[in-house]
């Protein structure tokens, strides 16, 4: 990073708890009033922070629409009781649109444009459904079989991970229970705390007797997904989703591997963090939590997605100058367990040091929030546990990775 100007320190980092979508905490609770709680949350860190000092927020989504469309970053700002001074853009890198946001807001103060920021992400797939409310694809995707590969759903994708790789079914479904197990140890010994905005949840309901409606309160500070009851007996009963693979003849040898139970789980939720310069940090008086250091993102084949990382994390690492080893917490997103444990062989990644307090197949995966709550995660833990650097990375449908890498400070 020898041609920036300056630094970009995160100064605050917060993010909501995970619901399930659909059935959940959050299933009538609109992204942008769960990405305002984050944003009022993070501010809260930083009491000597002027808010006119902020250039802009970097908000990121999946699917930019309905309840989460009409530019969420800029109308979230306003109504987190921001100046009209502070702008806003909405981006869109599918599942890394988070931590996208992180990386343009680092940049904007990196080459000397911005002095404070804010980034994160929200998305509730419980009001906009995966794909949206009306896909379309472009007719050229299927005039060609190179193209095919964006349009296949991501169960699909992992599908042909599994193969190619030779991930079993009994590895994924070892490394979903894991993914549980340690989640809920995270969540006992309160080492999500740190990290999260507690959400109020206001429910509604008639009473048939009376005629009158019913108000519910209650507040929320875990995520939702994490199943005390899950076992290797209980996962192996699940039946695949996605794919019954064919053998060289053409003829179905067998059932897929990809279960509801091996995937990541559809989620709602939201995370933001501030960032700032060495000028902002010295100005204001702040606390600086961790360095944003680089951040890499590579295409690969659509039908095989879940690979991204794979080609990501070395160029990360290549522009940081860091090796694999110098991570001491890696944050990878569990799409699937099959095309996690991909990534995790090919690379030769410690597992240790991967999803300590479990990943999106226990804790969720609300899209274009994941980077940011990732991000979030990261940062607070390597600061619990003394670690240097932390990185976060995810693959991304239509055929891509990224990865992002932090230093504790």
């Amino acid at each position: 990073m020898s041609k920036q100007v300056q630094d970009a320190y995160i100064v605050a980092a917060t993010r909501t708890p995970i619901g399930k979508s659909g059935r959940g905490y959050f299933r009538a609770t609109r992204p942008d009033d769960l990405l305002i709680a984050a944003i009022r949350h993070a501010l809260s860190q930083v009491p000597s922070l002027d808010p006119k000092a902020i250039e802009d927020a970097v908000i990121g989504c999946s699917f930019p629409e309905a309840e989460q469309g009409m530019n969420m970053a800029r109308v979230t700002a306003a109504l987190a009781g921001l100046p009209h001074s502070v702008g806003g853009i909405t981006v869109n890198r599918f599942c890394a649109s988070g931590l996208s946001a992180i990386q343009i807001a680092a940049d904007r103060i990196r080459i000397g444009e911005a002095d404070v920021m804010i980034a994160g992400g929200a998305e509730s797939m419980s009001l906009v459904p995966m794909g949206g409310n009306k896909p379309s694809f472009n007719p050229e995707v299927f005039a060609r079989d190179e193209n095919i590969g964006i349009a296949y759903g991501m169960g699909i994708t992992a599908e042909k991970v599994a193969q190619q790789w030779k991930v079993s079914r009994e590895a994924q479904d070892a490394f979903a229970l894991e993914s549980h197990q340690r989640a809920l140890k995270a969540q006992q010994a309160g080492e999500f705390a740190d990290e999260m905005t507690p959400i109020e949840v206001v429910s509604r309901q008639p009473d048939l007797g009376s005629g009158e409606v019913v108000t519910k309160k209650r507040t929320v500070d875990l995520d939702e997904g994490p199943r005390p009851d899950t076992s290797l007996e209980g996962l192996a009963k699940l039946r695949p989703v996605f794919a019954a693979p064919k053998d060289p003849s053409g003829k179905a040898s067998g059932m897929g591997s990809v279960t509801a139970g091996n995937s990541s789980q559809t989620s709602d939720g939201a995370g933001a963090l501030i960032l700032a310069s060495e000028k902002a940090v010295k100005q204001f008086n702040l606390q600086p939590l961790a360095r944003f250091v680089s951040f890499a993102s590579r295409g690969v084949p659509p039908e095989i997605m879940g690979i991204g990382p794979i080609e990501a994390i070395p160029a990360a690492l290549r522009y940081a100058g860091l090796k694999l080893d110098d991570m001491g917490w890696i944050e990878l997103n569990e799409a699937f367990a099959a095309q996690s444990l991909a990534v995790i062989e090919t690379l030769g990644m410690d597992k240790s040091k991967v999803n300590p307090m479990g990943g999106a197949i226990a804790l969720g995966h609300p899209l274009g929030a994941t980077g940011a709550i990732r991000a979030a995660t990261t940062i607070h833990a390597m600061r619990r546990h003394q670690l240097k650097y932390g990185m976060v990375t995810m693959c991304i449908g239509t055929g891509q990775g990224a990865a992002g890498i932090f230093e504790a400070v």
